[in-house]
């Protein structure tokens, strides 16, 4: 029997790549956007959820249910990204990003949890981000909102045991995808002290999404992920350096490894 895929945030980037390659592998897959009536031309189904909004979530998962009667695995996909010194981005802005890439995603996991449940089996993938494990320089809000889903997925996976539920989390570095054009970016004020670092760490923060990896590698890893019997609790995705970030993060003393953070971003 074919699995049955929910991925939020299906309609773009990484999300839609991923739904594309597993219905060629053979599985029922649906995305979700706030607008699926944008997306006529999906290779699968979309429907309507906002992520910030219960009312959309529960719907979405019922209708997903109703159709198929089961949703054997959950990619929790859909989130933004956030930009700018952190003194000078506005506290709603601040909070919008959380309820996006933390609160939202976990309200989706409480929506989908009773059905996997009740069918003894099923897996969460948490698409999170290799910018979660550092604080990084103009974008803190969006390292500390994916690091905060790492380690919410951890205590997660242990609570989910005696379900026969998995969950694991993926971080990918940077793709090649519309990330950026989704973004908040506090704007680079004329007045402001962050004017020039701010400037040119953003200019270097887009250069990196546009030479990122195909989004096609991610597709593949998540096809893998499911069908391991028992994941890990965390996958990195991405260039190596990228990966090897983190690795040095956790051997190299904090001040050296800032050191060599202001000097990859020129600051």
């Amino acid at each position: 029997m074919s699995k049955v895929v929910l991925i939020t945030g299906g309609s773009s980037g990484i999300g839609k790549s991923v739904g594309e390659y597993l219905i060629t592998q053979g599985y029922i897959v649906y995305g979700t956007s706030r607008s699926p009536e944008k997306y006529p031309t999906s290779k699968f189904p979309i429907v309507a959820l906002e992520v910030t909004n219960n009312e959309t979530i529960t719907h979405a998962i019922s209708e997903v249910l109703s159709k198929e009667g089961r949703i054997d695995v959950l990619i929790n996909n859909a989130g933004v990204g956030i930009t700018g010194p952190i003194e000078e981005i506005p506290e709603t802005e601040i909070k919008n990003n959380f309820e996006t890439n933390l609160f939202g995603p976990i309200n989706v996991i409480k929506a989908v949890l009773p059905s996997m449940r009740e069918h003894g089996s099923g897996l969460i993938i948490n698409i999170t981000s290799i910018a979660g494990y550092m604080g990084l320089p103009y974008r803190g809000i969006y390292s500390a909102s994916k690091g905060a889903f790492e380690l919410v997925t951890e205590a997660f996976r242990m609570e989910l045991k005696d379900f026969n539920i998995q969950m694991t989390n993926v971080a990918p570095g940077d793709f090649a995808t519309n990330i950026a054009s989704g973004r908040y970016h506090a704007p680079i004020l004329e007045t402001s002290p962050y004017k020039t670092p701010y400037g040119n760490t953003l200019k270097l923060m887009d250069t990196h999404v546009d030479s990122g990896k195909d989004p096609l590698l991610m597709a593949k890893a998540i096809h893998k992920i499911i069908n391991t019997p028992n994941p890990k609790i965390h996958y990195k995705v991405g260039e190596f350096m990228q990966k090897f970030s983190i690795v040095l993060k956790r051997i190299l003393p904090d001040k050296m490894y800032e050191k060599l953070l202001m000097s990859h971003y020129k600051l």
